[in-house]
């Protein structure tokens, strides 16, 4: 009997960069109608995979098929320099209070050591 267990989320495919070359080269070549999706069906492969392959085949061949989708990672010092940045300005924001703070302490005391 078979499992009545269905998994959560299937396995999401990934295609090496060479492999979905070797797709757009072996679909290019197709000569006859009917070849491509012949093709495709024995790949497993939608012909969406396809249209956007031969897409970053044309922008730049292997180097474009490559590139993994999405945003890109951030540079590594990135977060270290923005956390600098906000203690730069947290610091700056203190030192101004403080020297209020001097300023008015200078005023009151100029202001107690007038004789009347």
């Amino acid at each position: 009997m078979p499992d009545p267990e269905v998994p959560e989320r299937p396995a999401r495919r990934r295609f090496s960069a060479e492999y979905k070359l070797r797709i757009v080269e072996e679909a290019n070549a197709a000569t006859e109608p009917g070849q491509v999706g012949a093709f495709l069906r024995r790949e497993g492969l939608y012909s969406s995979h396809l249209v956007d392959w031969r897409r970053r085949y044309r922008l730049g061949a292997l180097s474009s098929l490559a590139r993994p989708r999405g945003r890109p990672k951030p540079h590594p010092l990135a977060a270290e320099n923005e956390q600098l940045r906000r203690r730069n300005a947290q610091l700056e924001r203190r030192l101004a209070t403080a020297e209020r703070i001097i300023e008015i302490q200078g005023k009151v005391s100029e202001l107690l050591a007038r004789p009347r």
